[in-house]
């Protein structure tokens, strides 16, 4: 089982094309291009975390339809566009495994918060620990600082991205936050 991590799909969105220029030429394109993706990656056993806004100006049974022909055990973290998305589980069970605001997980003994707006400055739970930090909402136009990613579906070439991919980029990123020496960080926390 492996385990990958997407967001922003905006399934039934044709404004999105012209808004973060995607290069398709309709929604139709646009939707099967990002199913096609989608399942030529996340096979049938593998969890798959979206971070918000999966689908956005269609039909419920639009996006249930698209849900359906998607490969994976999907969790939700809630967009600010996912009104369809938090109603399909009152009408097929199971389309998301959970649903939550925010999320953190541990991949491979990485930990990581899951939320789709960006946190800033390294203020989410234990920055200073390495943990990361994954979020959407941005669509490609700004790099938050330190073990931070958009892993919108603008940035990876309109696929999920594995966790072993994320990692690599996470290797080129430095961690400002991180408290080198630790026993220093657990002295200033004592009363002497």
């Amino acid at each position: 089982m492996s385990t990958f991590i997407t967001a922003d799909p905006h399934w039934g969105h044709k404004n999105i094309i012209k808004y973060t220029k995607r290069p398709f030429n309709n929604v139709t394109e646009m939707d099967e291009t990002l199913i096609k993706n989608w399942n030529s990656v996340v096979q049938p056993n593998d969890e798959i975390h979206v971070v918000g806004d999966v689908a956005f100006c269609c039909s419920m049974d639009y996006a249930l339809g698209v849900m359906k022909r998607l490969n994976g055990t999907k969790h939700l973290v809630v967009g600010n566009h996912d009104q369809l998305a938090l109603g399909m589980n009152d009408i097929r069970p199971g389309t998301w495994k959970t649903i939550k605001e925010m999320n953190e997980i541990i991949i491979h003994n990485q930990k990581i918060v899951l939320c789709h707006y960006p946190i800033a400055e390294g203020h989410w739970h234990h920055a200073y620990k390495g943990t990361w930090m994954l979020y959407g909402h941005v669509h490609g136009t700004f790099q938050n600082s330190g073990k931070s990613l958009d892993v919108g579906v603008d940035c990876w070439n309109y696929t999920p991205a594995s966790f072993w991919n994320i990692k690599k980029k996470m290797d080129e990123i430095p961690n400002p936050f991180v408290i080198d020496k630790k026993d220093e960080w657990d002295k200033s926390d004592r009363k002497e």
